[in-house]
């Protein structure tokens, strides 16, 4: 059996430090009564329920992304162990299916034979014009091509029954933790009668339409192309699944490049005014007068030259495609922090000439203590309403430095790679539409799950909602 090398790219690190502190965050939390409660309150919100499910599904694509590695080569005694040069993840082990069942071109959902006719050549000599047949795309099928839509339709309904086993399954523990162990079915009751603390109906409705749409398509796709095939005939579902990590560091890393200086210039200037204020006012007044596309364009095609320059730094193309993408996180964090600080500036400003504030200062509260104890608890959920707004916009932000040749490495999956692939294949005829539409439908579900769960923390954690 061959082996393989552990592969650990920057990202791999960052998103895998993320989980770590948030799962601190949750220890922490557990021991603060007020932040517990105001997670309390998240959780007892069904939509924000709802939408931290789907949400959790793109994070746990993510995670499997971000476990890469690389196979040996050689599993002969003796001989010198080589790895090959292609990273994989378990997220390709896993979807093997999807990544290895390549075509010639494209091909549309379901099909059974390519989308555009080529000459062929029959077997009593000459050649026809027809559209050819799939190498993989229904080909347990034979010469029954017709047979399709019974197929399909009829694999859907059984992959159907298992998801929805296997979501009475996931129904029937959910039950057990509302019911705390009572009998005659108390816990089903307490669930679908909202009698729950935990808003637990709304994750199992998500879950059954997660489970419902999930399962019959990775069965079905098991046989077919069913989101088609791109240019060179890769799967787009494939390219769909390995574009979610992407979208998620773009979002997740940047926020996070953006978060402390925009906190804490914000606070800083509108709590001490004067001088600093003028000085931080007049750096991001700067900073948002240079058009903020060419100013991401300059940083990008400079970072492109050191790398162009520097291939001995690289072992692999996934780790030239990583650096280029955290570089693209850092500059659009250092370029998107101005709007949150101007925020936060204006209602520091407001917060400083409260009662309790000015009490403090009289009681000789240090000012540092006064802005950790006071005012940012009261700016957190601007903070985190902004933040994940943003993230929805950097999101679609690729999509648009992509489309201007500025994004993230063309070698690298993303939805504003296929965007931009998409965008000539509009311009043929017959119009090759499917790579498009799964890239705008993932991007939808993604943005509207995290901008509805930003939604409900912004209610959970505003001091001044009723």
């Amino acid at each position: 059996m061959s082996g393989f090398q552990i592969v650990v790219l920057w990202s791999d690190m960052l998103i895998w430090l993320l989980v770590a502190a948030t799962l601190g965050l949750g220890v922490l939390i557990a021991k603060s009564p007020p932040l517990l409660a105001a997670w309390r309150r998240v959780g007892a919100n069904r939509v924000g329920m709802a939408s931290a499910t789907v949400l959790l599904a793109f994070v746990l694509i993510g995670l499997l992304d971000s476990l890469h590695y690389r196979v040996q080569m050689n599993s002969e005694a003796g001989q010198k162990v080589t790895y090959a040069i292609e990273v994989l993840s378990v997220l390709d082990a896993l979807a093997a299916p999807l990544r290895l069942r390549n075509e010639k071109t494209y091909s549309e959902p379901f099909a059974t034979r390519l989308y555009a006719k080529e000459s062929i050549d029959l077997p009593g000599g000459g050649t026809v014009r027809d559209y050819p047949r799939l190498k993989h795309g229904g080909v347990h099928l034979g010469e029954r091509e017709a047979e399709v839509a019974a197929d399909a339709g009829f694999t859907a309904l059984r992959a159907g029954l298992a998801a929805c086993i296997g979501w009475l399954a996931l129904a029937g523990i959910a039950s057990l933790v509302a019911g705390r162990g009572a009998a005659g079915g108390s816990g089903w009751r307490k669930i679908w009668r909202g009698e729950t603390a935990f808003a637990w109906n709304a994750v199992l409705i998500a879950l059954g339409f997660i489970l419902l749409l999930v399962v019959p398509l990775l069965w079905l796709a098991g046989q077919y192309h069913v989101f088609g095939t791109d240019k060179v005939g890769q799967d787009v579902l494939y390219q769909v699944l390995k574009s979610v990590r992407t979208g998620l560091i773009i979002g997740l890393v940047t926020t996070l490049v953006m978060l402390p200086m925009a906190v804490l210039l914000g606070i800083v200037a509108g709590y001490f005014r004067g001088w600093i204020d003028d000085l931080i006012q007049y750096v991001y007044t700067v900073l948002n007068s240079i058009p903020g596309v060419l100013l991401i364009a300059a940083a990008v095609l400079m970072m492109q030259v050191v790398i162009d320059t520097h291939p001995q730094w690289f072992s692999t193309a996934a780790e030239r495609a990583d650096l280029r993408l955290l570089a693209l996180c850092f500059i659009l964090g250092i370029t998107s922090w101005t709007g949150l600080c101007r925020l936060l500036r204006g209602e520091t400003l407001k917060l400083r000439e409260l009662e309790y504030i000015q009490a403090a200062q009289a009681f000789g509260v240090s000012n540092w203590r006064i802005i950790v104890r006071h005012i940012l608890p009261n700016l957190m959920h601007i903070v985190i309403i902004a933040l994940v707004m943003d993230f929805s916009g950097l999101v679609l932000a690729e999509a648009v430095l992509s489309y201007v040749g500025i994004g993230v490495d063309p070698n690298m999956n993303s939805f504003g790679t296929m965007i931009n692939n998409a965008r000539m294949e509009l311009g043929r005829e017959p119009v090759v539409w499917w790579s498009l539409a799964a890239a705008f439908v993932a991007m939808f579900t993604l943005v509207l799950a995290a901008n509805l769960f930003a939604d409900a923390i912004r209610d959970a954690f505003d001091p001044r909602a009723a």
